[in-house]
């Protein structure tokens, strides 16, 4: 086997555009990788090689037409289950959607075609994309390859735990409630949680999403370095007029100075001393890196936590509850109990308020973010969970969601954030969050490779046996 599959999307892109090397060996290596490493992880659960191995040669084709190249000519990626891609079955990790072929790209999917990406497998995610974890009854277990006791995160696990094994460069994942962040902080790598409108993203094999989902939900690149998150942001976030959240902000906007505040236990969260540390070695990183960095408290997170939590579960009691129970996974069942006791109230009312408060909260943010473009602060009170620890009992689930207020607040706003892999404590990862204004992607990427710069963990690596 080569070690085309170690290297950089913007190594490899380079490589091919250069004509160094074919697509074709670059998709091949990658296969490859994907045959030795998967069976120990089972991060992809729908392979394409002859597929990967076809998209390949269309590129090699291109470059030696003279076409102009994309900025991701012949890089392997990899594409979430809960997006339609088409002729492949959107599952959403759900046996009951084992049939739901789509016959449509959705605008993420098309965009990473249209700049040369090649899709080598589509990544596993727990049942209805719901959890912090990543098992279902249709697809099984996906492992964490740095350490298979820990979650691998979710919903995006199966993405981050690819990317890190050193399956593709860069895999595609979403986030409603920190479901590209978590991931991308329990596997050591990074993930980028865009602006509500910047990466176009629809499924043509559902009706559109409620208002919740559509306020919060976003689809956005986890990668093993801030070049290639920048890289694979700017090509997933080309115009695509089917989603009519899609914003026209150029992408090289960057508004604000080099100056960011560090919040690192608001409300009464308590936050372990491990990643205290990591933010505090992250702030000196900043500042080393000419930033100023102030400890101050942000805005509220527990009732923006609070009001996510109601728009997010008003779509499953609208509908989505009886099919819960028609797929019969024990997993989903238990998570939708948990999250349905913590928000009883679901009535149109409560809905409307939620939407009314929003507002206030959005308000906030935008002033404190204003006079401190980033906010430093943790991806997660604790360090990466044991897996399955949110199914444990009702006790651990309210652990889970607790450590998680971040995770869960932030989408209420529609704002970017961006998680950074800083290091290991033992064999755990640890990294930290930064939060922007919106549309400030690019300020966060600064930011990012300020703190990138001072150490991550090594990737890709092989999995560590179980």
């Amino acid at each position: 086997m080569s070690d085309l599959w170690s290297q950089s999307a913007g190594a490899l892109s380079m490589l091919v555009r250069s004509r160094s090397v074919s697509a074709v060996e670059i998709a091949q290596s990658a296969l490859e990788r994907l045959d030795a490493v998967n069976p120990a992880i089972n991060a992809v659960v729908e392979e394409m090689p002859d597929e990967a191995l076809a998209a390949a040669r269309a590129v090699d084709d291109q470059l030696a037409r003279g076409d102009a190249p994309g900025p991701l000519s012949g890089v392997p990626v990899t594409v979430k289950m809960n997006v339609d891609q088409v002729g492949h079955p959107t599952t959403n990790g759900l046996r009951i959607q084992r049939e739901l072929v789509a016959n449509q790209d959705s605008p993420v999917v098309s965009n990473l075609r249209r700049a040369g990406a090649v899709i080598i497998g589509r990544t596993n995610t727990p049942a209805f994309s719901l959890r912090w974890f990543t098992r279902n009854a249709l697809h099984g277990h996906t492992r964490n390859p740095r350490n298979p006791s820990l979650t691998p995160g979710g919903s995006s696990g199966g993405a981050a735990a690819a990317v890190t094994a050193g399956i593709g460069a860069i895999g595609h994942g979403t986030d409603i409630g920190g479901s590209i962040r978590y991931p991308a902080y329990a596997c050591g790598i990074h993930g980028l949680r865009p602006t509500l409108g910047r990466i176009p993203a629809v499924n043509f094999t559902a009706a559109d999403r409620h208002i919740g989902a559509q306020l919060m939900a976003v689809s956005g690149p986890i990668a093993r370095s801030m070049a290639d998150l920048r890289l694979a942001f700017r090509a997933m976030a080309a115009q695509d007029l089917d989603d009519p959240w899609w914003t026209p902000v150029p992408l090289d906007y960057c508004q604000g100075s080099k100056r960011a505040a560090m919040t690192v236990a608001p409300e009464g969260l308590a936050v372990a001393p491990e990643v205290e540390a990591a933010l505090r070695d992250a702030a000196a990183r900043l500042r080393d890196s000419g930033w100023t960095v102030e400890e101050r408290t942000c805005p509220p997170l527990r009732e923006p936590a609070h009001l996510q939590a109601i728009l997010w579960l008003a779509e499953f009691r609208r509908g989505d509850a009886r099919v819960i129970q028609q797929e019969d996974d024990a997993d989903a069942r238990f998570v939708y109990r948990q999250m349905a006791s913590l928000c009883p109230d679901y009535s149109v009312s409560a809905v409307l308020d939620a939407l009314q408060a929003r507002v206030a909260f959005a308000r906030q943010w935008a002033r404190f973010l204003a006079e401190y473009p980033i906010l430093l602060c943790p991806v997660s009170a604790e360090l990466p969970f044991p897996d399955l620890l949110d199914v444990e009992s009702p006790e651990s689930f309210r652990r889970v969601i607790e450590a998680q207020l971040f995770q869960v607040a932030i989408p209420l706003m529609g704002l970017p954030a961006l998680t950074v892999s800083t290091g290991m404590v033992g064999p755990v990862p640890v990294g930290v969050q930064l939060v922007g204004g919106r549309f400030n992607e690019e300020l966060l990427l600064q930011a990012g490779e300020a703190i990138e710069h001072g150490g991550a963990p090594p990737s890709p690596i092989d999995p560590v046996p179980a």
